[in-house]
């Protein structure tokens, strides 16, 4: 009995990879063990890197709302404190949009805050 081995699923798999390595420089565009290497660690990266953004963005709106507070006299920790008491309901992703793109609405913020 003749080897069966099923060619046309190995190609298409193959193949589907081969189109995740396009844009890719010299070997690891078009020979398939460097490219497969290539794309299971880009792959990695970024199952990693989807959670790392909400962290990175998170320290992003931290900096623009401490940015924003101390330009009004009160440092980010105080800010924060304050918004809590006070019992004003936004995030900080909020927060730091008004800081950077509407410094006068985040002025009064911090005015009712104080």
């Amino acid at each position: 009995m003749p080897r069966s081995v099923n060619a046309v699923a190995a190609r298409a798999k193959r193949k589907k990879f081969m189109k995740l390595a396009k844009g890719y420089f010299g070997r690891r565009k078009n020979v398939w063990t460097v490219a497969k290497n290539a794309i299971e660690k880009g792959l990695t990266y970024a199952y990693r890197d989807r959670r790392q953004k909400k962290r990175n963005f998170r320290s992003l709106w931290i900096q623009r709302i401490g940015a924003g507070a101390r330009v009004n006299g009160m440092s980010y920790s105080q800010f924060m404190g304050k918004t809590k008491a006070a019992n004003v309901n936004l995030n900080r992703k909020v927060l730091a949009d008004l800081a950077m793109n509407h410094p006068e609405a985040f002025k009064a913020i911090v005015d009712k805050v104080k």
